[in-house]
């Protein structure tokens, strides 16, 4: 730890890097998504260790293919860094080397866009060998197609004495060691997932339930209480990367639970790919649990975005679905004035009529809950238990009698 300052505050010894993040406003992308993507961003640069100083944004038609931003703004971007001690640009948007390149030369400071800026939040949260491999594989595979640009400035290798060789360019010896590399992980990540395979049979018939969302919703909390572990939980980005697997036994029915990864918008797809053995507890489920935040603005986008990762991973369409709203202590809205008739905005919903669409919309396969407070989670257990019973009934059908007869004996008490 540091020295106390004026304010008695403890700083660490660390200081941390001060950002300014840099959005674009587009036809496609219009300035309310603009400035979500951009809150979202920061959030992600707080993950990261960074502390963001300000946010420019620029309207225009497309991103410019030298700056991605105009002229203008980049002189702007590189005044403000030059006069206020930034180390970092981040842009909300991933960027070809050249963009990297000419910013970098008109700042004079590090340069991240969003994918980059998530594969350092990765690294940084990867803690067994399995999730290091999976962030090292979607590094490379990241930096790959941006070697040509990186090393711009090496030269063919000249000929003569002790320099006699293939001659070949400095980009194509690191592209061929880059691609090696990729191999290599590959090869240990499908040895590694036949492993997890025979771990995964290994577990015999028992239902499995896997616990999916955006990331920060809760689902490690949730993932705790439900098992009465100790998963790693933290309200940050990407808290976990590593997917646990826990028996749970609810009344007289045990099943597994997994806390996967948590999904994100603009998640490249190579980094998607790359934690395959992660994704693949999803597709062997027979239950998922999709965890939302509910006290979150858009919250509904964040559904839409987990359930097209989903379909685009694994045929989420043919399992049982249960969705969970987490965060319900922390949901708030603003009643509306009655002389006001402008549209009804997203906060000014009471959750009880979110409760009452989902409710009809789930045909009752949801539920409203706050992990941390331990709020309503009877209500989750016993629809667990109902959709895990099913799954169960229809392996073991011989032990449906006893399922009934303890029903019938709870009843009776």
């Amino acid at each position: 730890m540091g020295l106390l300052d004026d304010n008695k505050r403890t700083v660490s010894t660390v200081e941390q890097e001060r950002a300014v993040l840099v959005g674009l406003i587009t036809p496609q992308q219009p300035e309310n998504k603009a400035r979500e993507y951009l809150a979202e961003l920061e959030f992600l640069a707080e993950t990261a260790g960074a502390v963001t100083v300000k946010t420019f944004m620029q309207r225009c038609n497309e991103p410019n293919r030298a700056t991605f931003v105009g002229k203008g703004k980049l002189e702007e971007i590189a005044h403000y860094v030059d006069e206020n001690n930034i180390q970092l640009v981040i842009f909300d948007d991933d960027l070809s080397p050249k963009q990297v390149s000419n910013v970098e030369r008109e700042t004079h400071v590090k340069v991240l866009d969003r994918t980059s800026l998530i594969l350092d939040i990765f690294a940084k949260r990867a803690q067994t060998a399995n999730a290091k491999m999976q962030v090292e594989l979607a590094q490379y595979q990241y930096l790959l197609p941006r070697l040509t640009g990186m090393w711009t400035h090496l030269e063919r290798q000249r000929g003569g004495i002790g320099m006699r060789g293939p001659g070949e360019e400095q980009i194509e010896t690191d592209r061929r060691i880059v691609k090696t590399k990729i191999s290599l992980l590959k090869q240990k990540l499908a040895d590694w997932d036949k492993q997890k395979v025979i771990q995964r049979k290994n577990r015999g018939k028992l239902t499995r339930i896997a616990l999916v969302g955006y990331t920060n919703v809760g689902k490690s909390t949730l993932m705790n209480v439900l098992s009465k572990s100790e998963v790693f939980a933290e309200n940050k980005l990407f808290a976990t990367l590593d997917t646990t697997v826990r028996k749970v036994v609810i009344e007289n029915l045990p099943f597994l639970l997994t806390d996967t990864v948590g999904f994100i918008r603009k998640l490249p797809t190579h980094l998607v790919e790359s934690f395959k053995t992660t994704l693949d507890e999803v597709r062997d489920s027979d239950i998922l649990v999709h965890v939302v935040d509910v006290s979150h603005p858009q919250f509904e986008e964040q559904i839409e975005v987990v359930n097209r990762t989903l379909h685009e991973v694994c045929d989420a369409a043919n399992k049982e679905l249960i969705m969970v709203f987490n965060k319900i202590d922390q949901f708030s809205h603003v009643p509306k004035d009655e002389d006001d008739l402008t549209p009804r905005q997203h906060e000014n919903i009471p959750l009880e009529e979110f409760e009452q669409t989902w409710m009809a919309r789930m045909a009752g396969n949801c539920v409203f809950i706050s992990a941390k407070r331990q709020l309503n989670i009877d209500a989750l257990k016993q629809l667990l238990y109902e959709k895990a019973r099913i799954v169960h009934t229809q392996r073991f059908p011989y032990n449906d009698f006893l399922y009934q007869t303890y029903d019938i004996d709870t009843n009776d008490n």
